[in-house]
């Protein structure tokens, strides 16, 4: 790999705490604080990212660079560090937080001018590890790998992965938070995005009064990752929150567009690019639930349910306005632009819905028809995926009740059945409105609606195998992953098994690591 053009821009331009000091502590008036990975005795290689490691710059992988993959034996330019970030957890002030667990290497760009970061994620403690080790489990780093790329072919916005080794340690974890902590293989994921920036360290130094910073940050930012901003003085802050907000809203959309939950939307889980970041309890939606939460830690309150997520966003955007206030200096821009991500998400979000469901464009009584369409959803827990699936396939002649049954995770009676009748005639009425052909809404619900999606029971599994040292589901996976909108596995495109209802690590989990 080309590792000698690995640079670290961030280090020089802002303030650090250069000890190199891992202790946990607070580092006030600093955005990063230099430090070393742990060095690992017996890494093993699992997978590397060949595409994205040529795409990004990095080229080939070489049997020499499992070192670097793991943070072991680091070139002279590499000098790593990890960046300090402040964020609401759970809607309460949690004052300093950071990378607790990830570990930056550097930048690299492509040919094309094209720059991406690059970070290990679980190798070894820093200042923001909070009383942990700053290491991964196998368990969790498989989960981000996967889902990170799955996201990617999906056509979501998100940090994507570059490789995923074992340590050749042990780490312990209480993966329930009940009281029985095991041992774990340890892992390390290499992660890349144009940048890892969040919510949260805007709100760091806004909460320091570390203004001139703040606004250093802001100036880097626009500079760096927003080219579409070209104009100046503080009109250059408003255009840059507004764009913040709608790849916020854009991001939500997607979301629900392919029914991913992601568990934590806390303010410092939030990219500053509208990227998916920071993969832990989330879940992809198997029965569909606007109450459900991926992450038992959200239990009982459900605040970062799927059906609120929209709402999360909007919520996290007051606080980052609150943070650059001092610069931006107008309140009633901000509260305008806050006010109006309602109408532009949900206008999003019916422009989604109909392209999932084939409609040419949103028509008056559509809203009446999506929320018909929910209530049939949730009263018989139709699977979320393959309700769409089957929605393409439906002819005149189907045997509407052996089809709705491989796809419900509760059983239809002759009532259930007739509600289902009811809606299928409806939405067949509704796509006779439609001023394009069949095969053009066809094709249009082909685009939008993925025939793969990477469930959390086929997370389970691939781990367990991968525990066992195999890798034959782990490979199939990324096949099928990389081609989500065809149907490779039909053995994958079939809802839950009911084996795993209420099997921890299938549907629900913690935010344990």
């Amino acid at each position: 790999m080309n590792l000698i053009d690995i640079k670290q821009p961030f280090t020089e331009i802002f303030p650090g705490d250069f000890s190199g000091n891992p202790m946990q502590r607070m580092t006030p008036k600093v955005l990063f604080s230099t430090v070393v990975p742990v060095e690992f005795k017996k890494p093993e290689l699992i997978i590397f990212n060949e595409k994205l490691s040529e795409e990004i710059g990095l080229g080939n992988y070489e049997e020499k660079d499992l070192g670097f993959l793991v943070g072991n034996h680091l070139p002279d330019n590499v000098k790593p560090y990890s960046t300090a970030y402040a964020g609401y957890q759970f809607g309460n002030w949690a004052g300093q937080l950071g990378d607790g667990r990830a570990i930056f290497a550097g930048e690299i760009e492509n040919k094309s001018g094209e720059k991406n970061e690059i970070q290990w994620k679980g190798a070894g403690a820093t200042p923001y590890s909070r009383h942990a080790d700053g290491r991964a489990v196998l368990r969790s780093s498989v989960r981000e790998y996967l889902m990170s790329e799955a996201m990617h072919y999906l056509g979501v916005p998100t940090t994507r992965a570059l490789s995923l080794s074992l340590t050749g340690e042990k780490v312990v974890r209480d993966i329930l938070y009940n009281g029985n902590p095991q041992e774990e293989k340890g892992a390390v994921v290499v992660r890349t995005a144009e940048s890892f920036l969040r919510f949260g360290h805007f709100e760091l130094m806004s909460a320091q009064q570390e203004y001139n910073t703040l606004q250093d940050l802001l100036d880097f930012t626009v500079e760096n990752y927003f080219p579409e901003i070209q104009s100046e003085g503080n009109q250059k802050y408003k255009d840059f929150f507004e764009n913040v907000a709608e790849r916020t809203a854009d991001l939500m959309v997607d979301w629900f567009r392919v029914g991913f939950v992601h568990g934590v939307m806390n303010t410092d889980n939030m990219s500053i690019l509208g990227l998916t970041i920071d993969y832990g309890p989330f879940s992809m939606m198997d029965e569909y639930d606007l109450n459900f939460t991926s992450n038992t830690t959200d239990l009982p309150g459900r605040r970062y349910a799927f059906g609120k997520q929209g709402q999360i966003a909007q919520w996290n955007l007051w606080q980052l306005a609150n943070a650059l206030h001092p610069i931006i200096k107008d309140e009633k821009f901000l509260e305008d632009s806050l006010n109006k991500f309602g109408d532009y998400f949900w206008k999003k979000h019916d422009i989604m819905l109909c392209n999932k469901f084939g409609f040419d464009q949103l028509s008056e009584n559509d809203e009446e028809f999506f929320v018909n369409w929910q209530g049939l959803m949730q009263e018989f827990q139709l699977d979320y995926t393959l309700f769409f699936n089957l929605l393409e396939k439906i002819e005149e002649n189907s045997d509407l009740k052996t089809e709705f049954e491989k796809i419900a995770y509760v059983s239809l009676d002759d009532k259930a059945l007739s509600k289902i009748k009811d809606f299928i005639s409806q939405y067949e009425l509704r796509l006779d409105k439609n001023k394009i052909s069949k095969k053009e809404s066809l094709e249009l619900m082909q685009k939008n609606n993925p025939k793969f999606t990477l469930r959390n029971y086929l997370l389970y599994e691939c781990i367990e195998e991968i525990e066992n040292g195999k890798t034959i589901l782990l490979e199939k996976l990324i096949t099928a992953l990389e081609s989500p909108y065809e149907e490779k596995f039909p053995e994958f495109s079939v809802k839950r098994p009911a084996k795993y209802d209420g099997v921890s690590g299938c549907s629900m989990l913690s935010c344990s690591s």
